[in-house]
């Protein structure tokens, strides 16, 4: 039995799996730009690399779901390709461990915002609570990753992270809507 009584709001599954989709669609494409600046050789590309690949089997299982539910991606998708690709470039231009960096505040606000939806499902959809939980538990690893590899070292780490953490949370937003 659920928690929903008569007049609970019922989670919106269709917003969730729109910013999920997108989300995980911006992540393959940060990581895109972040290897293509520092090749598949460098110290940190190897974690990258994987982590990479995780991301694309959440895009993939997000990209199922839709299918299967008929939800349509967000109107924002060609943004998100060219803005997650220059944001993984950019910060891995500053050094591998600003491309940490940048995985440690992103993944930090996905952390945060999957919690949230987890709270809202509840009981409701147990099959998308638990991709959503087994995704978290990735994203997780991966800042941890990150902060082993020296994110908390990079130039002006709380600047950078905190105008990382600022856009997805309006990334999330706007995907959620449009």
């Amino acid at each position: 039995m659920s928690g929903w009584r008569p007049g609970d709001r019922r989670p919106d599954r269709e917003s969730m799996l729109r910013v999920n989709q997108a989300g995980e669609y911006g992540a393959t494409r940060i990581y895109a730009g972040q290897l293509a600046v520092l090749g598949r050789s460098s110290p940190a590309a190897h974690q990258i690399a994987r982590m990479a690949a995780q991301e694309q089997r959440h895009l993939d299982r997000f990209d199922q779901l839709m299918a299967e539910r008929r939800v349509r991606p967000t109107a924002l998708q060609p943004l998100w390709k060219v803005a997650g690709f220059a944001l993984g470039a950019a910060t891995a231009l500053i050094s591998e461990k600003a491309a940490m960096a940048c995985t440690d505040a992103v993944e930090t606000e996905i952390d945060r915002h999957y919690s949230e939806q987890l709270v809202e499902l509840g009981d409701d959809d147990h099959e998308l609570a638990a991709d959503i939980a087994e995704f978290q538990a990735e994203e997780i690893e991966h800042r941890e990753t990150a902060r082993a590899h020296g994110a908390q070292e990079a130039i002006a780490y709380p600047l950078l992270t905190a105008a990382i953490r600022a856009g997805c949370r309006v990334a999330i937003e706007l995907s959620k809507r449009i």
